[in-house]
């Protein structure tokens, strides 16, 4: 961890859902989300004995397997904190999928109850917190990628509030911006040529509005487009916007490395 001059907003201890993706491909994102907490004054506990929030079962249709996998969440995740998710994809699934697959479970209440306790890390900061305003500066233009499972949670415009108030970030649109990315999860491996397709679209628009960086608060989306980018000798760097506020507070000298 870092030293930390921190500004402590809540006092609160919160649960850590690292995600999958944190585990096998993005370490830094859950050390990133774990430096930004500490520094808004929470108290993070890193449950050991956490897998998956059971998403790509759920996705693939196996409900059976998917409900094995959420419970084993619900039991590892007992307690009173809120569960913060640094994966809009993640916090969909337990604050709306397991809903679904749990409705003629007789655990159902557990389920709900866990899913009322489960926040996505930008939604958690601004709504949970009431963080409207990010310290700091970061220097460059953001294209924000907005993954199809935020749809409908307040995850994206929570993002694009933080974003919007660091010193020195220049958010540029660019076309098509509400399209999917094309990974889906089991999606992109199920149909690999239309999601790649669908992906180069995505990469293309982005692209166009010359952005000094790519980001979303999907770890799935941030893989997917930047294994096309990588493959067909693109330029694009890619960064979870947890990256983003971590780093902003770096060069505003309120952490130090």
């Amino acid at each position: 961890m870092v030293n930390l001059k921190r500004k402590s907003l809540s006092g609160k201890k919160v649960q850590l859902m690292a995600t999958c993706l944190c585990d096998a491909f993005f370490d830094d994102v859950a050390k990133a989300t774990v430096e930004v907490l500490e520094y808004l004054g929470c108290e993070v506990i890193f449950p050991e004995g956490q897998t998956c929030c059971g998403q790509p079962a759920f996705n693939g249709g196996d409900w059976a397997s998917s409900r094995k996998v959420v419970r084993h969440t619900v039991e590892v995740f007992e307690g009173a904190e809120p569960v913060i998710i640094p994966s809009g994809s993640c916090a969909a699934m337990l604050q709306h999928g397991a809903a679904l697959e749990f409705e003629k479970e007789t655990d159902k209440d557990q389920v709900d109850e866990l899913a009322s306790r489960s926040w996505e890390l930008t939604d958690y900061i601004v709504n949970g917190l009431g963080m409207k305003e990010w310290p700091g500066t970061f220097a460059g233009k953001v294209a924000f990628h907005r993954s199809c499972h935020t749809r409908g949670s307040c995850s994206g415009e929570a993002t694009l509030t933080l974003l919007n108030s660091i010193e020195g970030v220049e958010i540029v649109s660019f076309g098509g911006d509400e399209e999917c990315c094309g990974f889906g999860g089991t999606f992109s491996v199920s149909f690999p040529n239309t999601s790649e397709g669908m992906g180069q679209i995505k990469i293309a628009h982005v692209l166009e509005s010359k952005p000094d960086v790519l980001v979303s608060g999907d770890m799935g989306c941030l893989m997917h487009l930047g294994g096309l980018v990588d493959r067909h000798d693109k330029e694009l760097k890619r960064m979870h916007v947890v990256q983003i506020l971590r780093d902003a507070l770096l060069n505003g000298g309120l952490m130090e490395a």
